[in-house]
């Protein structure tokens, strides 16, 4: 008896992880597909999958690292994890497919028309954003560790 019990509580467990995991992807991939459809009109289903992954990637440096590395140097890893996958995802999409969701190669400093200095300054502020949103929805949502950050 005791042993199916402990197995309903760690399926439970595993559950509300891939429930909360779910959530995270879900509104990091909506809200990178939005913001696209605001800056330039359009987007792609693959930017849900990419912007979905860069926010639960920005949202485990507090929970892979302890919440006194400095807020600068998380921010620094999120926009260089993005920067990859957005040329991942640029290379299979557009390179490999074919599908022509974008092409900065018309922009000075691109790497294969997949990703380009000018975006990546973009990306700075929106690495910041995604940390602090992430921690704050676990926080708030999941009664996860209240967020504090070191900021030096």
């Amino acid at each position: 008896m005791a042993i199916r019990k402990r197995k309903q509580v760690i399926q439970t467990h595993n559950i509300k992880i891939l429930i909360k995991y779910l959530v995270l992807f879900l509104l990091g991939g909506y809200t990178y597909y939005g913001i696209e459809i605001l800056w330039r009109g359009y987007s792609h289903y693959s930017m849900i999958i990419c912007g979905g992954i860069c926010f639960i990637y920005a949202g485990l440096q507090n929970e892979q690292i302890e919440w006194d590395y400095p807020f600068w140097k998380q921010v620094l890893r999120v926009e260089a994890f993005i920067l990859s996958a957005e040329f991942i995802t640029g290379c299979i999409v557009n390179l490999w497919l074919g599908l022509d969701v974008w092409d900065y190669s018309g922009l000075p400093g691109n790497i294969l028309g997949q990703t380009c200095p000018q975006f990546a300054l973009l990306f700075l502020p929106l690495s910041a954003i995604a940390i602090i949103v992430d921690d704050f929805v676990r926080w708030k949502w999941f009664d996860e560790e209240k967020p504090r950050y070191k900021w030096r």
